[in-house]
């Protein structure tokens, strides 16, 4: 008898052991459905300008970076301007970079500042 008791139970728990393994594997399946559909490139694009677009800090530091890097390039031409010389060219990157750097780290000072600036001007067409 207890033969058989054993058996019924071995029996039971290796029926347990095979609709948990059934139930992990559908949900196995279902998170590579989602990680692949998550890693999807255009996926990954449309999440990512979402939060770009969501969050008013990664905007406006980016932003910040591109007023940064245009003014830097119209400082570098302004001051080098279309010289051939080698050393010119590369003081005109240094100053470049630099510019940018501050501008883009300074984003508040910067708006201060053009915020005066067109102050200024709109005052004297007045």
């Amino acid at each position: 008898m207890k033969k058989r008791y054993y058996t019924t139970e071995l029996q039971d728990a290796i029926q347990l052991l095979e609709a948990e393994r059934v139930i992990n594997l559908q949900l196995m399946k279902n998170r590579f459905r989602q990680t692949s559909e998550s890693l999807n490139p255009r996926k990954l694009l449309q999440n990512t300008l979402k939060e770009i677009t969501t969050s008013p800090y990664i905007a406006d530091n980016l932003l910040s970076a591109g007023v940064g890097l245009a003014v830097g390039y119209v400082s570098k031409k302004a001051i080098v301007g279309w010289s051939g010389n080698k050393l010119a060219r590369l003081l005109g990157t240094v100053l470049q970079f630099g510019v940018a750097n501050i501008i883009a780290q300074n984003p508040k000072t910067v708006r201060a500042v053009g915020h005066y600036i067109s102050q200024r001007i709109s005052h004297k067409e007045e």
